[in-house]
């Protein structure tokens, strides 16, 4: 048995000791044989402004590696809206590469973008794979022979509400799907890693704060399951999401934050989560609550406080079909393992439901 621990969108910026971030976190990492987290955020530095359409977002400086090192997290992914620009992307590979952190999501081509990162425990196999869907439409997917992101894109469209004609100005509805070649693509990269590791997980930065999912997750989520993949580590919102099993094989829609020190978050979007999962034979998910403090400290939640946002995120789940025990401050994933019934509907996501 591998267990694996992993963390949602982290941010490190501003800190004199870095390498303490994660320590509040450390009980629950240091049992683990992998541990992965979302770096959102190239480790490039900063020198004005770095990303031109997001004029207040600013790098993070090399040094920060530490933390990342300190808590021995061995996979990042490097998709999301972010890592931009290019010349920051590689750069940063260059620190985690330095610091023995395999990385994955983005490269100096297409090729290195999609290609896995293959870690070994025990005599196995573990792939790694990330897609980002939030991502600047110019100059940020790596393409044949220029470096980027890995993208898995969305298109949007309005329906008009069904009763617009009798009320006119309600919101419409939303529909989105996954851009087919995207889809092809990313489906064809998790069969791929999957003739050569014994197992697979995806990561996917995507989604809208908030509760509801966009149907686009849903479209990729399950043919990423369909395609072979173990588990699907969702990440991008900022909030914590659903969790669902389809076919016996778990999709956390979003784990949330956990330490995010870029000054814009602070005091916005509290709480994530951090998921257990055991790769045997009989698999088993659990999830442990956390929250940032006034202090932008992230730590576990316990007691009253814990058993209020795993019984939110049960709610949440039970949405999508999924069964979530809650006891001592854990909750626990039912049904993993065996083929599920569909899901129950998705909520359709409305304008008026946006931020």
């Amino acid at each position: 048995m591998i267990t694996v621990v992993l963390g949602g969108d982290v941010n490190l910026q501003g800190r004199t000791e870095p390498e303490a971030a994660l320590t509040p976190l450390s009980s629950l990492l240091n049992d683990a044989d992998l541990r992965f987290v979302n770096l959102e955020g190239p480790l490039s530095g900063s020198s004005g402004v770095d990303i031109p359409h997001k004029p207040n977002w600013r790098h993070s400086p090399p040094e920060m590696i530490t933390a990342l090192t300190a808590a021995e997290i061995d996979v990042v992914s490097v998709a999301n809206d972010v890592t931009y620009p290019p010349r920051a992307a590689l750069a940063s590979l260059a620190v985690l590469d330095r610091a023995g952190i395999a990385h994955c999501g983005a490269g100096a081509n297409v090729a290195e973008a999609h290609a896995p990162a293959v870690v070994e425990r025990f005599g196995q196999r573990i792939a790694f794979l990330a897609y980002t869907s939030l991502c600047w439409p110019v100059g940020q997917e790596a393409l044949e022979n220029s470096p980027g992101v890995a993208a898995a894109g969305a298109y949007t469209a309005y329906q008009p509400d069904p009763r617009v004609l009798d009320i006119p100005g309600r919101p419409p509805i939303v529909r989105t799907t996954p851009v087919p070649e995207d889809l092809t693509r990313l489906v064809s990269d998790v069969r791929r890693a999957r003739t050569t590791a014994d197992h697979v997980i995806v990561s996917m930065h995507w989604g809208l704060p908030g509760d509801h999912l966009a149907e686009y997750q849903v479209g990729y989520a399950h043919a990423i399951i369909d395609a072979g993949a173990d588990l699907i580590v969702g990440h991008g919102s900022h909030t914590v999401q659903a969790v669902e099993v389809y076919r016996g094989r778990p999709i956390l829609y979003s784990l949330g934050n956990l330490v995010f020190d870029w000054p814009a978050m602070r005091g916005k979007h509290l709480d994530g989560l951090l998921a257990g999962f055991a790769l045997d034979e009989r698999p088993r998910l659990e999830l442990i609550p956390i929250r940032r403090d006034q202090h932008n400290e992230c730590s576990p939640l316990t007691g009253d406080e814990a058993s209020a946002a795993l019984h939110r995120l049960a709610t949440l789940s039970a949405r999508r079909g999924t069964r979530i025990t809650v006891g001592d401050g854990i909750g626990a994933v039912e049904g993993l393992g065996a083929e599920q019934p569909s899901a129950a509907r998705l909520p359709v996501t409305r304008t008026a439901d946006l931020p």
